[in-house]
């Protein structure tokens, strides 16, 4: 139920202020016709020598920000300075509960509480090299083979450790998103948060966004994985058996356009899919509804076949006649397209970059997050144009065009290298 404004940011407000329970606080998203000084902010407390302190973290487009201020008029000042922020939503964290501010079009409060499944105790430690959201002595990835039997990261496994800490931040700021602004329903025990993971392979990141979901955030959550490989439909079973979470995860296989789900996910994830399945992930997941949508795209080959195929536009063969550039113009278009594409279906996207992989150097990941709303003419005109100029077919604008409710834009032109589906 709505509330004047100044009461619900006046509840947020006593909830970080409390030094003893708070976990974590995030400030996100813009009201209308405003714009915030940040694009986000994350607080919480830590212990210094000088005593306990609000850390306030500030992210502006490039690079982020942290303060420090002594518990008392320093910190409230901090606090009351990011509440008169323009924020639209506040994701607020305490030892038993999470609480979800959203800030309407009218200028109310909409908030929302529920109790975590476990206590959590906050992490008040300063060493940022420690400021892990798995911590190296997890269980979890001393079973995917990441750290040795005493916890600590394997030489060999560092760059695996930073993929996996690096997508769980990705996620962390897209579901705190989409739970703010109200989209994504709070999960509970008898309707837990459906996360489904297509082309998942080995499942590292699927097990580690189990992990992190259910023993950090406190989020009733069950995953499903879906693989064409019955190897790693068996290895990820018995791993899910050995960690004692095989009734929270299922593991399926199937292509991505047969698997079947007795409920439309919440969450979908698309990691390293190889060339177009990562257009048929993408599919799914706007068919399905999904209110959040990670993708990390792999090789680019289909959109890298048709600039071969089709005449270059008048002033810009210099990027198309060495192949090396030509390459790396199509993983551009591609990902460009596809978020054009998400946009157009009602999702607001940004892409980013993502750590290499040891699989892939690509290294760019699609966030996309619902909001329901249709798209105006500029992105329908900016579409077209990229598509037209380039006399482009992208695989996820053919297989959302009834979606879209347009028909096929260009003309695919496919000679004997074409690649097979």
């Amino acid at each position: 139920m709505a509330e004047p404004l100044l009461r619900g940011l006046a509840r947020v407000r006593g909830l970080i202020l409390d030094d003893d329970t708070l976990v974590r606080a995030v400030g996100s998203g813009r009201r209308k016709g405003t714009t915030a000084r940040w694009r986000r902010v994350e607080l919480r407390y830590v212990d210094l020598k000088a005593g306990r302190h609000l850390q306030v973290t500030a992210y502006d487009d490039t690079q982020a920000h942290t303060s420090n201020h002594e518990v008392g008029a320093a910190a409230r000042d901090a606090v009351d300075a990011l509440l008169d922020e323009p924020f639209g939503n506040w994701h607020v964290e305490t030892t038993t509960e999470t609480h979800q501010l959203r800030v309407t079009r009218k200028q109310q409060a909409l908030m929302h509480t529920s109790a975590r499944v476990e206590q959590v105790a906050p992490d008040r430690s300063h060493d940022r090299a420690k400021d892990r959201l798995l911590p190296e002595d997890d269980p979890l990835l001393r079973a995917l083979g990441i750290t040795d039997a005493q916890g600590r990261t394997k030489p060999s496994r560092q760059a695996k450790y930073r993929q996996v800490e690096e997508f769980l931040r990705a996620l962390s700021g897209a579901l705190d998103d989409a739970f703010a602004s109200g989209r994504l329903r709070t999960p509970t025990e008898d309707a837990p948060l459906q996360v489904v993971d297509l082309g998942c392979g080995n499942a590292y990141l699927t097990f580690a966004a189990q992990a992190w979901l259910a023993r950090v955030r406190g989020l009733p959550v069950h995953l499903v994985g879906v693989d064409v490989k019955p190897q790693s439909y068996r290895h990820n079973t018995e791993l899910a058996e050995r960690l004692g979470v095989a009734d929270r995860m299922t593991f399926l296989v199937g292509g991505i356009d047969d698997v079947e789900l007795d409920r439309h996910p919440d969450v979908v994830l698309a990691l390293h899919a190889c060339d177009t399945a990562t257009d048929d992930a993408l599919h799914r997941a706007v068919v399905w509804g999904a209110e959040l949508v990670l993708a990390a795209p792999c090789c680019h080959h289909d959109i890298s076949a048709q600039l071969r195929r089709t005449p270059t536009p008048a002033g810009y063969a210099m990027l198309t006649r060495d192949g090396i550039l030509r390459e790396r113009l199509a993983d551009t278009l591609t990902d460009a397209l596809r978020a054009g594409i998400l946009r157009l279906s009602g999702y607001r996207v940004d892409v980013v970059e993502f750590v290499e992989s040891r699989h892939t150097p690509r290294n760019t990941l699609l966030r996309a997050v619902r909001t329901g709303r249709a798209p105006d003419a500029a992105a329908h005109a900016d579409y077209s144009a990229l598509v037209d100029t380039w006399r482009l077919r992208p695989r996820l604008g053919e297989l959302l065009a009834e979606e879209l409710g347009e028909g096929p834009v260009g003309e695919r032109i496919d000679g004997p290298a074409g690649p097979g589906r």
